[in-house]
């Protein structure tokens, strides 16, 4: 059965009635102000799109609990809400004990389900944080909820987990709904795509028909911003005006129009005109799957090519010459294949002494300071923490890092949001694994009404 026919399908059917009169008389007796938690808080990206909603809403609010254990996501949620009493570990709180609220908000971590971990899903011990909300939302029983995860969890496991959070949450008495959002469609200069899944004890909320909402990365850079650039950065601009810089990525071990390559600026050394050619053509030969079946290995995205082998596409009189020269000044690497081994269990992969060296390209797409100039007519890439802080701008006079500040501004964040706190590096490592605000503002304006 399909997941969004499963989905349907499992909506709770029964009245629930004593259940929900018994949580109604509880709201009513209370204030009218609307109570929240903020679990996996990080920097406060979903306290501020829920809180913006109440207000857009002018509905009162509180936040009651709040729970994070990242120490430089603590420094920095306490100094922008002035808060000091942020909880711990989620797994070593008694539910109980927290204060009554009326929404659960929790960005439970997502490497478990995304291509930069390793997708364990919920065999993994942060995947299993998962039901620790199950174990709050089933003692507490609030209105709703809000839970945000990667896009990847749609289709981990082929679909089971992402059916087993829905029947999990369904049982509990909640009107389910998810959907996959970008937020480069509510006003952020940034293409992320992310999933959002929401729960109501009375209603089934509608995720569709967002207004469409386009901000591009030029509208928030700070054209006069004082920097020196880097050695990197004015090797760039000896090469590329900023013009032919905007939306290039730099990074050796793929092509394309839209990349720069470290040869192409001089980066480790001067090279010819032959041995670019040589390097772009080795660049995809090196992939085929055909000098696999010729080495007897397992295919890897990447092979050492002997010289003999690099003579058949590449036919240069001085083919040892010029590889030499690249392996000297370290654009090539010369050493052997790796095959497919087990290290206690798990899949790897090691130099082969019985396969033959040959020649590889060496640096790999974080081995720059820089490994993408933004466009700025376009939308940022979705910011990824090991390598946020390594996007950049082309001005006119020169080439520099986003500043923190629009980092933030990329990520949706207000004006008044400081990361002053922490480093450069530290805050890039936040943004990298924020919520974007606007995006939680739209669906809990839906959520609260």
């Amino acid at each position: 059965m399909p997941l969004e026919m499963y989905l349907e399908n499992s909506l709770p059917t029964h009245s629930l009635a004593k259940e929900q009169s018994f949580v109604n008389s509880k709201r009513k007796s209370k204030s009218r102000v609307t109570r929240f938690i903020d679990l996996f808080a990080g920097m406060g990206g979903t306290r501020i799109g829920f809180e913006a909603a109440c207000d857009a809403n002018n509905v009162k609010h509180a936040c009651v609990f709040t729970s994070e254990i990242k120490p430089h996501a603590l420094t920095v949620y306490s100094k922008n809400f002035f808060d000091e009493n942020i909880a711990g570990d989620i797994t070593k709180i008694d539910p109980s004990q927290i204060p009554e609220f009326d929404f659960l908000l929790g960005g439970f971590p997502c490497q478990p389900f995304s291509a930069a971990g390793k997708r364990k899903g919920l065999s993994d011990d942060r995947g299993n944080l998962f039901f620790n909300i199950v174990k709050i939302l089933e003692v507490k029983k609030p209105l709703g909820f809000l839970l945000e995860n990667v896009e990847g969890l749609v289709q981990d496991n082929h679909g089971k987990t992402l059916a087993l959070i829905v029947n999990s949450l369904t049982k509990l008495g909640y009107h389910l709904n998810w959907r996959v959002l970008d937020a480069s469609s509510f006003g952020v200069p940034q293409r992320r795509r992310r999933l959002y899944i929401v729960g109501h004890r009375n209603k089934k909320i509608d995720l569709s028909n967002f207004a469409d909402i386009s901000k591009t990365v030029g509208e928030v850079i700070e054209q006069d911003f004082p920097f020196q650039p880097s050695a990197f950065a004015k090797l760039l601009m000896k090469h590329f005006s900023a013009d032919e810089l905007h939306g290039k990525a730099i990074k050796d071990k793929r092509g394309g129009l839209d990349n720069i390559h470290c040869w192409d600026i001089s980066y480790k050394g001067s090279t010819t005109t032959a041995q670019k050619k040589l390097l772009g053509k080795l660049l995809t030969q090196r992939r085929q799957k055909k000098w696999a079946i010729a080495k007897g290995m397992d295919w890897m995205d990447g092979m050492p090519l002997t010289e003999a082998e690099i003579a058949s596409f590449f036919p240069a009189k001085n083919l040892g010459v010029l590889l030499d020269d690249l392996t000297t000044k370290g654009y090539l690497k010369y050493e052997h294949p790796k095959s497919v081994v087990y290290v206690n269990g798990v899949k790897t992969r090691m130099p082969d002494p019985r396969i033959e060296k040959g020649y590889n390209i060496v640096t790999g797409k974080l081995s720059f300071p820089i490994t993408k100039i933004l466009d700025p007519l376009g939308h940022a890439p979705t910011l990824v923490a090991t390598e946020a802080g390594k996007l950049a701008v082309a001005l006119p006079h020169g080439v520099r890092q986003l500043t923190v500040r629009e980092g933030l501004r990329i990520s949706g964040f207000p004006e008044n949001y400081s990361l002053e706190s922490v480093s450069y590096q530290k805050a890039f490592d936040l943004l990298g694994n924020t919520v974007m605000p606007p995006v939680i503002t739209a669906v809990c304006k839906r959520l609260i009404a």
